[in-house]
């Protein structure tokens, strides 16, 4: 078993705006990589997230995006304290319209852990705070233009 999870909130913007939000690198270096996104996501393709809050730029790789639906990426799998083989771990982002698509359903679910490590186990907890948090941002950025990660890590 692999240790999943899976978060979600609801953007009062259509699915078409709030995709926009997170695959284009200017938007979502404005409110969740605050050290800047490079590269828009799409099919095949790397970007590079960083956060003025997480030391160092790293590579996304974006397995699949489906317009206006769902995007898959992979990255190396943050473990705190695990000194082993690095390994990928999964993020699904879902876009799903709500109220005559003036509100949007954005879900994430991460997946890939091994469930017999605490390490993962801690790792899993910081990604999926990670997420809540840039589902926080991303709602109060896209309806109200407010930074909210700006100064809460550091």
């Amino acid at each position: 078993m692999k240790l999943t999870f899976e978060v979600s909130a609801r953007i009062s913007k259509s699915v078409e705006e709030t995709f926009e939000y997170v695959v284009d690198p200017d938007k979502l270096s404005s409110y969740f990589t605050t050290g800047g996104a490079k590269g828009r996501m799409k099919t095949g393709a790397t970007v590079i997230w960083d956060f003025h809050d997480y030391p160092g730029a790293f590579p996304v790789k974006i397995v699949e995006v489906e317009e206006n639906r769902r995007i898959v990426l992979e990255w190396e799998a943050y473990e705190p304290g695990y000194d082993g083989p690095k390994y990928d771990t999964t993020a699904t982002m879902t876009f799903e319209p709500l109220d005559d698509n003036t509100r949007t359903l954005v879900t994430i679910r991460e997946e890939g852990w091994p469930s017999d490590r605490e390490t993962a186990l801690k790792g899993s907890y910081g990604n999926c705070m990670g997420w809540s948090h840039m589902l926080a941002g991303l709602k109060v950025y896209a309806e109200h233009g407010i930074i909210l990660r700006d100064g809460m890590y550091k």
